[in-house]
This record gives structure tokens, sequence and C-alpha cells, in this order.
């Protein structure tokens, strides 16, 4: 039977927000088996600072996925989310000076690095899969996000915009992670935007720490990033990339296909929550390595061993 996974010991990060622009510490500490991933907000009284990282307390996503208990609230949880699925943490505790998680290079590689830099240790209690056992979809406009039963996980995403610069790359990517690594072939995928569109998400409070230090900037000739696109298919990989932070926050992994059209932090969560409302539509279930009949893991093996 697969085991639940925590880091050894604490490991720290400084960065800012990519969203309100300020300086920040991350210190990611072991919990023990069953208890989750949750945020604590070291800023805040000790009677409001902790939030668990689930669908249920998402309390904002707009142009990110923020969580929230009562006065608590911590921003940008995706991509660190992302990374914690990829490398198969199910209990952690993500200490937090300010309110949002650092952005650190706008993509999960550096969360990447930080966890394994601590090392991961299996822990006693067996690890859960959420299975999905019927299709569970949501629409808005034209736009939708679908779970559908799959032996193992599979994401697809197809991404949506009318622009010279992203009409030169694929807008549609299928990744079947029994075969795919995730921390070769998708982490590293990095937020990206347009720059003639940064006036106005700043005009909300929105990107006040963007830069071309955490994020892919294009302009109409083209990507501005020194050294250009780390994948040829890097946008739409870091829609996928957000979905898998936006879908572990059901709190196990999945067994199912994922696929999106157009899809966001809301729709995300839309599904997340639909999902977990259809009581026939998942079941929980473990996972045995030599369970008789199964041709292939479930999951990349770097998100079933040690990395």
């Amino acid at each position: 039977m697969l085991k639940q996974r925590t880091i050894k010991q604490p490991v720290h990060a400084i960065g800012i927000g990519v969203h309100s622009g300020e300086k920040v510490r991350m210190t990611l500490r072991p919990a023990e088996a069953n208890t989750g991933i949750a945020f604590l907000r070291s800023d805040l009284s000790p009677a409001h600072n902790k939030i668990p990282a689930l669908a249920d307390y998402v309390a904002d996503t707009t142009l990110s996925t923020s969580i929230a208990d009562r006065s608590a609230q911590v921003a940008t949880v995706e991509h660190l989310m992302s990374a914690l699925w990829g490398l198969g943490i199910d209990n952690l505790l993500i200490e937090l000076s300010a309110e949002e998680v650092p952005i650190m290079d706008g993509s999960a590689a550096p969360f990447i690095k930080m966890i394994n830099s601590a090392g991961i240790v299996e822990q006693l209690a067996p690890k859960q899969f959420l299975r999905i056992t019927r299709e569970v979809k949501v629409t808005q406009g034209d736009a939708f996000a679908l779970l559908k039963p799959y032996a193992g996980f599979k994401a697809g995403y197809t991404f949506v915009a009318d622009h010279q610069v992203y009409d030169q790359y694929p807008k549609h990517a299928s990744i079947d992670f029994s075969s795919t690594s995730y921390v070769d072939d998708v982490s590293g995928a990095r937020s990206f935007g347009l720059i003639d569109e940064l006036p106005q998400a700043q005009a909300i409070n929105k990107c006040l720490g963007s830069s071309l230090d955490n994020a892919v900037g294009i302009d109409d000739s083209g990507v501005l990033n020194e050294g250009g696109l780390r994948y040829q298919d890097e946008f739409v990989k870091h829609k996928l990339l957000d979905v898998i932070g936006d879908l572990y926050l059901l709190g196990r992994p999945i067994l199912g296909e994922f696929v999106g059209y157009m899809s966001g932090h809301a729709l995300n969560n839309k599904l997340a929550r639909a999902v977990l409302r259809c009581d026939d539509a998942w079941d929980t279930v473990g996972y045995s390595v030599g369970e008789p009949g199964r041709a292939k893991p479930i999951l990349h093996p770097e998100a079933l061993s040690a990395v």
C-alpha cells in the first residue's frame, strides 16, 4: 500500500507576492499523518491564522486562487499546491509572514527544489486517492471543465487566446502522468501575460509584483524574456499546472481524467465543489504498488517514491 508523505525537516524561502508586491518569508514544515495541507499566517493572531488547503475554503479566484477562513487569507496557492501534488506530499504546514505565497519564478519548479532539499519521508498511514466514478462537468459561457473516470490521472487543456504571438505556439496539451514526468515536463511552466494588459490588472491591485523575473511577458513582437520559452507549449502547460494545483484542493490526489476548455481558477474551483457535492461521482481508495492486473503505475514514479 502506498503511504502518505511529508518532508523530513523545515525549509525556508523569501520572495515577493506577485499580486501584493510584498516581501514574504515562507517556511514549509513537516506535518503528522492524516492532517493534510494547511497554511498558517505567522503575522496574525494565533486564534485566527490557520487555513486548510481545501476547495471549500477558496474565497477569491481573480487571476489566482486564494483561500480564507474568517479574517485570515492566503493568496496565490495554486503553484505550490501543484508542486505538492507532483511530489506526492500529503501532509504539510506552510507558514507565511504575509498573505501571499511567494511567486518565485512564476512556476512550480522552485517549490519542487525546496521540497527535495528538505527531503521526503513516508508515514505509516496509507495514502488515499479520490477516484472519479462518473463524469462531472461545469460550464461558464463557452468554457468548461470536467472530470471523468480514468485508471490513473490524465489532464488535457485547450487554451484559447486571439493574439498573434499565442497563435505561434501549441494551444492544446493532453498528458497522462503514468508515463510523463510532472517535474521535468510541467513544473517549469511559468505564468504569462500580455504587457498591454498589465495596467488593467494593476488598476485592481493585481500583478503589483509582476516582472520578467516571475512571468513570461508578451507584446506584439513576441516573448520578451531572455532565453524565450522553457517549453514550446509552455503557455498551455502552465494552465495544466494551475489546474493540478486547484484540483489538489480536493484534499487527495485524483484518479480520473480532467478536460478543460478555456477554464480558469474560478471554473476549476467550481468543478472541485461540484464533485464534492455529488456523492455518487467519487469514492476514496488506496492503492497497492503490486496490485494484480495493473500494468503500469497510476502516476509517474516520481510521485510514488522519493526523488
